[in-house]
Protein backbone atom coordinates (compact mmCIF):
# COMPACT_ATOMS: atom_id res chain seq x y z
CA UNK A 1 0.00 0.00 0.00
CA UNK A 2 1.42 3.38 -1.73
CA UNK A 3 2.02 5.56 1.52
CA UNK A 4 4.59 8.81 2.77
CA UNK A 5 5.49 10.81 5.90
CA UNK A 6 4.74 14.53 6.39
CA UNK A 7 7.59 15.74 8.98
CA UNK A 8 8.59 19.06 10.16
CA UNK A 9 13.03 19.35 10.27
CA UNK A 10 15.20 21.61 10.10
CA UNK A 11 19.19 21.14 8.68
CA UNK A 12 20.91 22.01 11.61
CA UNK A 13 24.15 22.54 9.27
CA UNK A 14 22.95 24.60 6.67
CA UNK A 15 21.66 26.85 10.07
CA UNK A 16 25.17 26.85 11.04
CA UNK A 17 26.10 27.98 7.68
CA UNK A 18 23.83 30.81 7.53
CA UNK A 19 24.77 32.09 10.49
CA UNK A 20 27.98 31.96 9.85
CA UNK A 21 28.40 33.60 6.81
CA UNK A 22 25.70 36.34 8.36
CA UNK A 23 27.77 36.70 11.38
CA UNK A 24 31.18 37.22 8.89
CA UNK A 25 28.60 39.57 6.41
CA UNK A 26 28.09 41.93 9.46
CA UNK A 27 31.75 42.40 10.96
CA UNK A 28 32.47 43.59 7.57
CA UNK A 29 29.42 45.91 6.43
CA UNK A 30 30.08 49.90 7.02
CA UNK A 31 26.52 50.07 8.45
CA UNK A 32 26.81 47.69 11.43
CA UNK A 33 30.77 49.29 12.52
CA UNK A 34 30.79 50.44 16.15
CA UNK A 35 27.64 48.85 16.98
CA UNK A 36 28.14 46.09 19.06
CA UNK A 37 26.16 43.82 16.46
CA UNK A 38 26.17 40.11 16.85
CA UNK A 39 25.00 36.75 15.53
CA UNK A 40 25.35 33.61 18.04
CA UNK A 41 23.80 30.31 17.75
CA UNK A 42 22.93 27.61 20.50
CA UNK A 43 23.41 23.86 19.46
CA UNK A 44 21.76 22.88 21.93
CA UNK A 45 19.05 24.95 22.76
CA UNK A 46 18.09 25.28 18.94
CA UNK A 47 18.59 29.61 19.50
CA UNK A 48 19.69 32.05 17.65
CA UNK A 49 20.48 35.57 20.00
CA UNK A 50 21.13 38.25 17.83
CA UNK A 51 22.88 41.53 20.15
CA UNK A 52 22.70 44.82 19.06
CA UNK A 53 22.85 48.87 20.13
CA UNK A 54 19.62 49.92 18.57
CA UNK A 55 16.25 48.37 17.87
CA UNK A 56 17.38 49.44 14.37
CA UNK A 57 20.25 47.83 14.13
CA UNK A 58 18.60 44.63 15.45
CA UNK A 59 16.26 44.41 13.06
CA UNK A 60 18.72 44.72 10.37
CA UNK A 61 20.68 41.90 11.61
CA UNK A 62 17.85 39.88 11.43
CA UNK A 63 17.33 40.95 8.02
CA UNK A 64 20.33 39.70 6.75
CA UNK A 65 20.26 36.43 9.03
CA UNK A 66 16.92 35.92 6.97
CA UNK A 67 18.47 36.52 3.77
CA UNK A 68 21.34 34.12 4.12
CA UNK A 69 18.99 31.43 5.51
CA UNK A 70 16.85 31.79 2.46
CA UNK A 71 19.96 31.30 0.67
CA UNK A 72 20.66 28.09 2.15
CA UNK A 73 17.33 26.72 1.60
CA UNK A 74 15.95 26.93 5.58
CA UNK A 75 12.42 27.74 6.00
CA UNK A 76 11.36 31.30 7.50
CA UNK A 77 8.41 29.26 8.95
CA UNK A 78 11.11 27.50 11.07
CA UNK A 79 11.83 30.91 13.14
CA UNK A 80 10.23 31.36 16.67
CA UNK A 81 11.15 35.19 16.67
CA UNK A 82 10.98 36.22 20.48
CA UNK A 83 10.23 40.19 21.63
CA UNK A 84 13.66 42.91 21.56
CA UNK A 85 14.73 43.21 25.27
CA UNK A 86 17.07 45.55 26.75
CA UNK A 87 20.43 43.84 28.07
CA UNK A 88 23.48 44.72 29.10
CA UNK A 89 25.09 48.38 28.48
CA UNK A 90 22.12 49.93 26.87
CA UNK A 91 21.91 46.78 24.20
CA UNK A 92 19.18 45.36 22.15
CA UNK A 93 18.77 41.81 22.18
CA UNK A 94 16.47 39.12 20.59
CA UNK A 95 16.16 35.29 20.75
CA UNK A 96 15.15 33.24 17.85
CA UNK A 97 13.59 29.87 18.35
CA UNK A 98 14.06 26.74 15.81
CA UNK A 99 11.12 25.03 16.01
CA UNK A 100 11.35 21.30 14.65
CA UNK A 101 9.24 18.99 14.60
CA UNK A 102 5.60 17.94 14.65
CA UNK A 103 4.23 18.09 18.54
CA UNK A 104 0.52 16.77 19.04
CA UNK A 105 -1.29 20.05 18.01
CA UNK A 106 0.71 20.52 14.36
CA UNK A 107 0.24 17.35 13.81
CA UNK A 108 -3.53 17.12 14.38
CA UNK A 109 -3.20 20.19 12.02
CA UNK A 110 -1.70 18.06 9.39
CA UNK A 111 -4.08 15.27 9.75
CA UNK A 112 -7.27 17.62 10.10
CA UNK A 113 -6.35 19.37 7.10
CA UNK A 114 -6.06 15.93 5.01
CA UNK A 115 -9.82 15.46 6.12
CA UNK A 116 -10.85 18.52 4.59
CA UNK A 117 -9.71 17.88 1.74
CA UNK A 118 -12.21 14.71 1.25
CA UNK A 119 -10.12 12.23 -0.58
CA UNK A 120 -11.46 8.87 -0.24
CA UNK A 121 -9.46 6.15 0.80
CA UNK A 122 -6.38 8.30 2.83
CA UNK A 123 -5.74 7.25 5.85
CA UNK A 124 -3.37 9.75 7.94
CA UNK A 125 -2.09 8.61 11.18
CA UNK A 126 0.12 10.47 14.17
CA UNK A 127 3.39 8.36 14.95
CA UNK A 128 5.32 10.35 17.45
CA UNK A 129 6.94 13.44 15.40
CA UNK A 130 5.39 12.81 11.92
CA UNK A 131 2.63 11.75 10.65
CA UNK A 132 1.77 8.75 7.86
CA UNK A 133 -0.30 8.96 4.77
CA UNK A 134 -1.56 5.55 3.60
CA UNK A 135 -3.97 5.41 0.11
CA UNK A 136 -4.72 2.49 -1.84
CA UNK A 137 -3.86 5.01 -5.11
CA UNK A 138 -0.31 6.69 -5.74
CA UNK A 139 -2.81 9.88 -7.59
CA UNK A 140 -3.96 10.45 -4.13
CA UNK A 141 -1.36 10.78 -2.25
CA UNK A 142 0.09 13.53 -4.74
CA UNK A 143 -3.01 15.13 -4.00
CA UNK A 144 -2.76 15.21 -1.18
CA UNK A 145 0.84 16.62 -1.34
CA UNK A 146 -0.53 19.07 -3.57
CA UNK A 147 -3.37 20.08 -1.02
CA UNK A 148 -0.85 20.02 2.26
CA UNK A 149 1.38 22.16 0.51
CA UNK A 150 -1.57 24.90 -0.30
CA UNK A 151 -3.26 24.58 2.99
CA UNK A 152 -0.54 24.32 5.64
CA UNK A 153 1.19 27.73 5.68
CA UNK A 154 1.55 27.97 9.18
CA UNK A 155 5.07 25.72 9.91
CA UNK A 156 7.28 24.06 7.50
CA UNK A 157 6.56 20.35 6.06
CA UNK A 158 8.41 17.89 4.17
CA UNK A 159 7.51 14.54 2.55
CA UNK A 160 9.91 12.00 3.10
CA UNK A 161 9.45 8.16 2.94
CA UNK A 162 7.28 8.35 -0.50
CA UNK A 163 7.15 4.30 -0.80
CA UNK A 164 4.55 2.09 -3.33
Amino acid sequence: MPSFDVVSEIDLQEVRNAVDQASREVTTRFDFKNTGSSINLNDRELTITLNSETPDRLRALATVLEERLVKRGVSLKALDRGPIEEAARGTQRQVIRLVAGLNQDRARAVTAAIKAAGIKGVQAQIQGEQVRVTSKKRDDLQSVIAHLREHITDFPVQFTNFRD
